[in-house]
């Protein structure tokens, strides 16, 4: 960015900071030194996604990460909407739910298949040293199916804890970054219609919030735990007609009810306060919620190990038929969410291109139950498949009966969702092959006629063009993954609860055509569940070993990662919230200290954090500053997903409290594009399409072929120079020289591109 080895770091440390090259460290006081250049100044926030090798194990929380998204996903109605609070509560529930889905796939590992179907069953246990003082055979002290039980949910107690501990950690790091104090009702003077709350004050200040959905997820998934001790005892227990642990049970039971009953008021209460931070101190029970469910753990774990003569296990672990439970009520939410997104949509203003006709969330939401369904699936059949022999439920050949039913049908029906992704897949290159036919022969025109004409390069340039284009047609993809996922979900669900067998045996008696299908689309399904898990595990190993892979992880991680922790509060950390903060201080000390003015200039997703940053500043502030933006996704990705938050009124009421705004894009550029806009005064914000390549053939100046630049190397364009140029004329006077009153300091000149 600064084009030059020799850099200093101005302000930051390791995570983030602000490097000037070293001649330029001290600008402030020379101001006469820099008339004729501005004072480049980067901000450098990489480390925020890509720098810690274990970040990469963030790949196992992509479901939550997507639920996350889900919130901000709102059709751009106005903020007192009564469906507003609606849309985000049922977000947060669908958000908890996957959280106990999570605990239940560690249950149904730890408790199900070892504790209670392998180590109950000798010919499992055979070749298993490990499992040896668990066996029946062994007659042990632990060999008791409740013991066995209560140390195996150990497991998912460490898995649970691990979540709360990451999530406390990255709490403390990057929700701890507290925006610059701003004068009371700053954003008064903007019109209604072009507020957003990415200008309030609390926007990026959310760590009370964080804490207060982490204390209710953890406890949704101790008592998840708890749950599936007390389901496995109370049949115990009923078959034995032991009042006394019955009574005992039933109890516990209450107690788990009371206290997920106290969870769900933590989740329906824990709504987001952008107008202001968020710090205050959280209500006592909110804090003692998880403590009270390991405590309430503790007591089923001694009831579940209590001796109970003659119990053995045999059969599935009691209460298995949760998993489908689940899978309903993520349904139910699901329709919920959509039923509320179109009253929303119905509401909100002019978005004739917001992504899905408003239904962006909804299918964003049920694209994250699939993913959680898929992972936690996965595992369960990989593991059973390794620690009993074929995973499939009721084949008589296995020594164990395996995961539930319902993991079976979910897994049979993803040949089918990958069969309708392939046709997408193949409608669009169809489609890039069409437009690349079309736009070829009209790329020779747009440069310099007598350069000789080369019909192969041009192809080349329009099959750039037309791949590029393919962005746009993302909400296809979603919204035909979306309802295939609803769709086939309903039906494993279905057959699962009816036939209560595997697809496979479902069809024994039907043709042998459709017997033959269910068993490929079963066997192959199973397979590519366990290769799912597997494919995200060797991504994090292979970006734990590779700093290149490592940070290719970290770019992918860029827009899921940019929005706070609103509805999960395991999700991976937002980076924006100490990035957004420190370019708001940056800018707003440094305009205050030298009453100076700058142009803050982003490529991709550094002009999201860019225009972020300046929504925080107070007006007077903004109004000395000019955003330069290239390669910006802001209108073609979060406008049109999150049009509630970028949309067309929006960054209309940026650019109005601005001192200037211009942007540059390609149509060779397949992320950044238009903002769209023009000014009041009739200029037009966008600058472009640009040129790319910008020689076509090869001429004097240019004897090879120049390379076509697509997202990058905005700064090779003259265009660029040029603008930049235009902005930094446009800002007013001279650089300014440090007031008298008070001492120089170290920050970007008068006229700097930031």
């Amino acid at each position: 960015m600064l084009g030059d080895p020799r850099v200093q770091r101005i302000t930051g440390d390791d995570t983030a900071a602000c490097y000037r090259r070293t001649e330029d460290a001290n600008a402030e006081e020379r101001p006469g030194d820099h008339l004729s250049e501005p004072v480049r100044e980067a901000y450098c926030w990489s480390n925020l996604t890509s720098g810690n090798g274990a970040r990469a194990l963030w790949l196992i929380l992509v479901p939550f990460m997507v639920a996350n998204l889900a919130h901000w996903m709102r059709p751009a109605a106005p903020p007192e909407h009564r469906a507003q609070r609606i849309y985000d509560l049922l977000v947060r529930l669908l958000a908890l739910t996957l959280t106990v889905l999570l605990a239940a796939a560690a249950c149904e590992v730890a408790l199900d298949l070892t504790a209670w179907q392998c180590a109950g069953t000798p010919g499992c246990v055979v070749g298993k040293s490990w499992l040896g003082f668990l066996s029946p055979d062994n007659a042990g002290w632990w060999s008791v199916p409740g013991r066995r039980l209560a140390l195996a949910s150990v497991v998912p107690l460490m898995v649970v804890g691990f979540l709360w501990w990451l999530s406390h950690r990255t709490w403390s790091a990057y929700e701890s970054a507290s925006p610059p104090p701003r004068p009371p009702g700053a954003s008064r003077d903007t019109p209604a219609e072009e507020r957003t709350a990415l200008n309030l004050n609390g926007f990026w200040y959310g760590r009370r919030l964080v804490a207060r959905l982490r204390a209710a997820h953890t406890t949704a998934g101790v008592l998840t735990i708890a749950a599936a001790l007390l389901v496995a005892s109370r049949r115990t227990d009923r078959q034995a007609g032991d009042g006394t642990l019955v009574a005992l049970g039933q109890g516990l039971t209450a107690l788990v009810v009371l206290l997920a009953a106290g969870t769900l008021i933590v989740v329906w209460r824990t709504a987001r306060s952008e107008a202001a931070p968020d710090d205050g101190a959280d209500h006592p029970a909110v804090r003692a919620l998880p403590y009270a469910a390991l405590a309430v753990l503790a007591l089923t774990a001694v009831h579940a190990g209590w001796a109970r003569p003659g119990a053995r296990s045999h059969g599935p672990l009691p209460g298995v038929a949760a998993f489908g439970e689940i899978a309903v009520l993520q349904g139910v939410l699901v329709l919920a969410l959509a039923v509320t997104a179109w009253f929303l949509q119905r509401a909100a203003r002019d978005e004739a291109r917001t992504a899905l006709r408003g239904m962006g969330g909804p299918a964003v939401a049920l694209l994250a139950c699939a993913v959680g369904g898929v992972l936690s699936g996965g595992v369960a059949v990989r593991f059973a498949d390794w620690i009993g022999g074929p995973a499939a439920p009721d084949r008589g050949h296995a020594p164990i009966p395996g995961p539930p039913v319902l993991l079976s049908w979910q897994a049979s029906v993803i040949p089918a969702l990958l069969v309708v992704v392939a046709v997408v897949a193949v409608l669009a290159g169809i489609r890039v092959i069409v437009v690349r036919n079309r736009v070829a022969e009209d790329v020779p025109g747009l440069y310099d006629p007598r350069e000789r004409p080369d019909a192969l390069r041009a192809r080349r340039i329009a099959g750039t063009i037309a791949r590029a284009g393919l962005t746009d047609a993302a909400p296809v993809l979603v919204a035909a993954t979306a309802a295939v996922t609803l769709t086939l979900g309903a039906g494993a669900v279905a057959g699962a609860w009816i036939t209560g067998q595997t697809p496979g045996r479902a069809t024994a008696g039907a043709a042998p055509v459709l017997h033959a299908a269910a068993e490929t689309a079963e066997s192959l399904g199973s397979w590519l569940m366990g290769a799912g898990v597997v494919l995200l595990l060797t991504m994090g190993r292979r970006a734990y070993r590779d700093h290149s892979a490592r940070r290719t992880i970290g770019i992918l991680w860029d827009v899921g990662t940019f929005w706070p922790r609103a509805a999960h509060p395991f999700a991976p950390p937002c980076y924006a919230e100490r990035a957004v903060p420190d370019l708001t201080w940056r800018m707003a000390t440094w305009t205050e200290r030298f009453d100076g003015r700058l142009v803050i200039s982003g490529h991709s997703q550094g002009s999201v954090l860019a225009a972020a940053a300046v929504w925080q500043l107070d007006p007077v502030t903004r109004s000395r500053v000019a955003l330069l933006t290239y390669g910006s996704p802001l209108e073609r990705l979060y406008g049109r997903w999150f049009p509630a938050f970028f949309g067309p009124p929006a960054l209309t009421g940026l650019h109005r409290e601005m001192d200037d705004w211009r942007n540059l894009w390609r149509f060779t550029d397949p992320i950044g594009g238009p903002i769209r806009l023009t000014c009041e005064d009739g200029r037009r914000i966008d600058e472009g399409p640009l040129r790319d390549p910008l020689a076509f053939g090869r001429t004097l100046q240019n004897p090879l072929p120049a390379q076509i630049l697509g997202h990058g190397d905005y700064q090779a364009d003259p265009v660029f120079d040029k603008v930049r140029a235009e902005l930094i004329a446009r800002l007013g006077p001279a650089i300014p020289c440090p007031r008298a009153e008070r001492a120089p300091a170290h920050g970007s000149s008068g006229r700097s591109s930031a």
